[in-house]
């Protein structure tokens, strides 16, 4: 780092907390400081700071409540409602992942955007329609072949479609963690996500019974293709938790792993009732799930 006397010492706040999982806009945020000379650091209260970064995903996470010493605080993220994006030269910058010393993989977006309109997403509203990000190349780290991708629909460009193709042919570990749509999967698709290697899971996403037929279509030809039953996920957005229940039993004949998400909304006006919770609760752990019906659970409860 080339330190001068205008250095100034920047602090990041990860408002959504640190679970394990890194926050791809604070990473660059540091790479770009610290290439201009500055002092980046997790903020701690005792100290004042030149500027103070808060970034948050979920408006349901809480503030930090504590008085913050800076000149400047800049808020940003969906969960400040705020859907615009960094500044192209900040967004241009390699994520600095010294800041998450403990998480090992790379992350990053093949594609931004979407295709499609579902009513409880936000990324239409806040990044509008699917085009190419970056290459597998750019996002994968030197020191580990592991990527973890955040695309929201990477099925739906060609320049996804593509990079797909390529790593087919490399060793790489890859997962599209916010799932694949199914609507988007044929035989020829289904091919080339077969010769991937997956961390663990090939997500896709069941938020309606509309996709049930949808889903065992692309499970038969995920199937064909050679992906293993054990690696079928799916979401689960949870609202009725009686329809929610058709769809985990459907999911569950199919051989898909389901996990369950109680819906919230984006200005927090619809909380997850207790019974919504407790669905997820009994759909995500496994060891319940698959030894103990939704009504018996319920009725234990």
């Amino acid at each position: 780092m080339n330190h001068t006397k205008d250095a100034r010492r920047i602090g990041l706040v990860d408002v959504d907390g640190h679970n394990g999982f890194p926050n791809l806009a604070l990473m660059r945020i540091s790479a770009w400081h610290k290439a201009r000379g500055d002092t980046v650091e997790w903020w701690d209260g005792m100290l004042s700071y030149d500027r103070i970064y808060m970034s948050k995903v979920f408006t349901f996470s809480l503030d930090n409540d504590t008085v913050m010493q800076a000149d400047e605080i800049i808020k940003g993220g969906t969960g400040y409602r705020d859907y615009g994006s960094l500044p192209e030269e900040i967004e241009a910058m390699p994520p600095d992942y010294s800041i998450y010393p403990r998480y090992p993989y790379a992350v990053g977006f093949l594609t931004r955007g979407c295709i499609r309109s579902c009513p409880w997403c936000i990324v239409p509203q806040k990044e509008g329609g699917v085009r190419p990000a970056a290459t597998w190349r750019e996002i994968k780290r030197p020191d580990s072949r592991t990527i973890i991708f955040l695309d929201n629909n990477v099925l739906a460009h060609e320049h996804g479609l593509q990079q797909i193709e390529e790593m087919g042919h490399v060793e790489v570990k890859v997962d599209f963690n916010q799932g694949l749509d199914a609507r988007l999967i044929t035989p020829e698709i289904a091919g080339l996500l077969a010769k991937l290697h997956w961390v663990k899971y090939v997500r896709l996403s069941c938020d309606t019974s509309d996709m049930l037929p949808v889903i065992a279509q692309a499970v038969a030809y995920l199937r064909e293709a050679g992906i293993g039953t054990h690696r079928l996920w799916s979401y689960m957005l949870v609202q009725d938790v009686e329809e929610a229940y058709h769809r985990a039993l459907v999911l569950k004949a199919l051989g898909v792993k389901p996990f369950a998400q109680p819906y919230r909304d984006y200005d927090n006006r619809c909380e997850p009732t207790e019974e919504q919770k407790q669905f997820a609760r009994w759909v995500n752990r496994k060891e319940i799930f698959y030894t103990c019906g939704w009504h018996e659970y319920r009725q234990r409860k």
